[in-house]
């Protein structure tokens, strides 16, 4: 049976245990069952007693890196058998070096999580680029929280894209509220007539068109999907859809919005297209409410992109 293991990074009191704690633990995907924490930092956040019984949670404590290599993580399959585990790693410490470890034969990473503090993201995007970077590089959602007003989201968002255009990205304001993405943190431009969507923006896309539907209306919208007809549907109508991992490995599905033309519309099953369409919002046959809907302009076959599953953000 399979243990799957979280880590959540990020450099001292920017948020990881409440993240734990708020988030991760709240999640469907955590199995009734011993939860061991391995805590590699203690911040002002902590884990009562109280806390850690009510999730039935086990806490060790490290105090050097040294102290995490094999022997140590199979001594922690052998003494606690845990359903899950969760390490709260230290933001200072080389993830790369954390994930190199042989870990147990049933350990298997399910996804890596880190918290930026809004209040010191300036500084570190112009004095510490890259050792904030290279702690993102394999992160699969990133909390930016605590951001004050005019924090730089869209340079952000822009640097985090070189190293890490699969990222799952996230901002919170000083209420811990979510700020909703404007026009300006799009990685694609909304200004003109047409809009490009590439690879691994489908996600977002697929988030903000349906939040945001005046940003695309009547516009022609371009990008590559798999060609997928639901049993059931009109031969002028088709869903090309991308794999999205909307949390963890485990929650993989697919996406997407209908597009209809006035002609039968022929593919192969799953084929790989390159779509152009025109984005309008209206009621869809068989889908019920008005939502996002694509009118079918041109496709072709295109190449699969190197990375299948694409992340919301």
């Amino acid at each position: 049976m399979v243990t799957p293991v979280f880590v959540c990074t990020g450099f001292l009191d920017s948020g990881k245990t409440t993240l734990v704690k708020e988030t991760l633990m709240e999640q469907d995907w955590i199995e009734p069952g011993l939860t061991l924490l391995i805590l590699c930092e203690e911040g002002e956040e902590e884990y009562s007693k109280e806390y850690l019984d009510s999730k039935e949670m086990a806490q060790l404590k490290v105090e050097a890196f040294e102290q995490l290599n094999s022997v140590f993580f199979k001594n922690c399959e052998k003494n606690y058998h845990p359903t899950q585990v969760v390490i709260e790693y230290n933001g200072m410490w080389k993830l790369e070096d954390l994930l190199s470890i042989k870990y147990p034969r049933n350990w298997e990473l399910q996804g890596v999580y880190s918290t930026v503090d809004g209040t010191t993201l300036d500084m570190y995007l112009a004095n510490m680029r890259n050792m904030l970077m290279e702690q993102l590089a394999e992160s699969e959602l990133i909390v930016v929280n605590r951001c004050p007003d005019g924090v730089d989201r869209s340079g952000f968002r822009r640097a985090l894209k070189v190293q890490n255009p699969m990222a799952q990205l996230i901002f919170e304001g000083m209420d811990g509220k979510i700020i909703q993405p404007s026009a300006e943190d799009l990685p694609y431009d909304v200004k003109g007539d047409k809009i490009v969507v590439e690879d691994g923006d489908f996600g977002i896309w697929y988030v903000d068109a349906y939040d945001h539907p005046e940003l695309y209306l009547h516009k022609e919208i371009e990008f590559t999907a798999q060609a997928f007809r639901p049993r059931g549907m009109d031969e002028k109508m088709f869903v090309p859809v991308r794999k999205i991992m909307t949390c963890c490995a485990a929650d993989i599905r697919f996406y997407g919005y209908p597009c209809k033309s006035d002609e039968k519309i022929e593919f192969k099953k799953n084929e790989w297209i390159r779509l152009r369409a025109r984005f309008e919002w209206e009621a869809a046959v068989s889908f019920g409410n008005e939502q996002p809907v694509l009118h079918l302009i041109g496709m072709e076959p295109a190449q699969k992109p190197q990375e299948e599953v694409v992340y919301l953000g």
